[in-house]
């Protein structure tokens, strides 16, 4: 049965190889075909005047550019697409952070406990010193944001 499952690989092989060798075999015989097509088209080019030598070449050349410039107007129009998308997901996601910041603003307040104290100190000192806030350090960058917004 080890024999038989081999013998089954080792035609399975040759079947793919002789395909890939047959597309291999196609392959360079529309190669060859075009190779064909171009020195004929190369020796006609030859037989032409010099002026109709450049005409054409300056018209090869114009195509190849045209061409160039669609396929990067194509790859424009996908990269600005692309960042439609991407300015659609950051205001997502800016909106998911405005979310959560208010919500921790609305966390009850037995779930922070330094900021209960905060949040007293500052309700006595704007009684006594307007404008005068006491915070703690780790809530700095929270602080600015929130004065910022």
């Amino acid at each position: 049965s080890v024999l038989r499952l081999l013998e089954a690989q080792l035609q399975e092989q040759r079947r793919e190889h002789e395909e890939e060798m047959e597309a291999l075999r196609n392959q360079v015989d529309l190669m060859q075909e075009e190779l064909e097509k171009q020195q004929q088209a190369f020796l006609q080019t030859l037989q032409l005047s010099p002026e109709v030598q450049v005409e054409l070449g300056l018209q090869q050349e114009i195509t190849r550019l045209t061409n160039e410039n669609l396929d990067l107007k194509e790859l424009l129009e996908k990269l600005e697409k692309n960042e439609k998308k991407l300015k659609k997901q950051l205001k997502i996601y800016m909106k998911k952070v405005q979310d959560l910041e208010a919500s921790q603003t609305t966390v009850p307040v037995e779930r922070r406990p330094h900021e209960r104290n905060m949040q007293v100190a500052v309700q006595r000192k704007e009684k006594d010193f307007q404008g005068m806030l006491e915070y703690y350090k780790e809530d700095e960058p929270l602080l600015i944001r929130n004065l910022i917004t």
